[in-house]
């Protein structure tokens, strides 16, 4: 009898422990989200022109680091910092060489500021990573 409640015992203990490990793990992922991460201009000033090149790093804030693999899904240009939302212009991935920041190209028709809006999924994350840079075209 006294051997059955010790075995009840411990198993009642390790049952224990390894609920607390699980809610403890399970705890930490929850805390990640789309909130965790932003775009960052590797710089808000551009050439106008056609074929512009414009790099935007996506950083994880928790870490400090860049944010490889990412899926950028959605990208609108336009000229919102200058009262013109309408304006817009097409957007184009371009290559790049460096993990954690994504490249694109476009036609800055015309000088003065610009919204790059930008959509990506993060691998791991449930929900869309969202940002707004506003970049300065000048001739």
């Amino acid at each position: 009898m006294r051997s059955e409640i010790m075995n009840k015992t411990s198993f009642s203990a390790g049952a224990m422990l390894l609920a607390g490990a699980l809610n403890v793990g399970s705890a930490t992922v929850s805390f990640a989200g789309a909130q965790d991460y932003e775009f960052q201009p590797v710089s808000t000033d551009v050439k106008q022109g056609q074929g512009s090149l414009v790099s935007v790093r996506l950083v994880d804030k928790r870490t400090g680091k860049p944010v490889p693999d990412a899926v950028i899904f959605t990208t609108r240009m336009d000229m919102a910092p200058e009262g013109m939302e309408m304006m817009t212009t097409p957007v184009e991935v371009a290559a790049s060489t460096e993990p954690g920041v994504y490249a694109f190209k476009t036609d800055f028709t015309m000088a003065g500021g610009w919204r790059f809006k930008l959509a990506a999924k993060v691998q791991g994350e449930p929900d869309t990573v969202e940002g707004e840079l506003v970049l300065k075209a000048t001739p």
